[in-house]
């Protein structure tokens, strides 16, 4: 059970079994956050793979096309398809940034 303080102070228990924050988190950034329309987002799956094909099916085609151009990262780390992904891990989507001084 897990505790937490309501709004009067007094503890309450929230089952073990709740969702929230049970489940990887995604993170994009630059064109695949355009693509997407959102910063964050949470999607089930065991492997990055899981989450990328989760991923393209709810943003479309557009999001697919810049996500073959992105590196993938989970929990700092660069990542590949196989890797295994858990419920509180955080999947990162770079794409290619240009620009920069010489």
């Amino acid at each position: 059970m897990i505790r937490l303080l309501s709004r009067a102070g007094t503890l309450v228990g929230v089952p073990d079994t709740c969702r929230l924050g049970q489940v990887p988190t995604m993170r994009l950034f630059a064109s695949a956050r355009e693509a997407a329309g959102t910063g964050t987002d949470v999607f089930e799956g065991d492997t990055v793979h899981d989450v990328l094909v989760a991923a393209e099916q709810r943003y479309g085609p557009r999001f697919g096309d810049v996500l073959k151009t992105c590196r993938i990262w989970v929990n700092g780390d660069a990542a590949r398809d196989d890797t295994p992904i858990g419920p509180s891990d955080e999947v990162a989507i770079l794409p290619p940034v240009s620009g920069g001084t010489t």
